[in-house]
């Protein structure tokens, strides 16, 4: 999608700091971290939320799922860490472009909000 930021940085259109990236997935540091590790990792297959993911997307998902612990390996985290798919507004999504998010490197409190 044209105007999608993600879609940019998935791109090499917009700069980021990417941790890791392979040909269905980019990640990168969240440019507003929530916890002192904050990564985001999004398909390259451009859609909105969880609602449009489609049968023939369950390869990426797990493969996002897959790399959140690889990336929380790769940052010193994998004993404690937290991944975090929010699906439209009202849940916090605030970029349409499925994404999830990697936090750890503090003590994580429950409920998470």
């Amino acid at each position: 999608m044209a105007e999608c930021i993600f879609c940019k940085i998935a791109a090499g259109q917009i700069p980021a700091r990417i941790v890791h990236q392979d040909d269905q997935a980019v990640v990168f540091e969240d440019l507003n971290p929530q916890a002192p590790v904050h990564l985001l990792i999004i398909p390259r297959k451009h859609f909105m939320s969880l609602n449009e993911a489609a049968a023939e997307d369950r390869d990426v998902l797990g493969h996002i799922h897959l790399l959140a612990a690889k990336v929380a390996a790769m940052r010193g985290i994998s004993d404690g860490f937290r991944t975090v798919l929010n699906n439209g507004a009202r849940a916090g999504q605030t970029v349409s472009h499925l994404h999830l998010h990697v936090l750890g490197g503090r003590q994580m409190t429950w409920p998470p909000g």
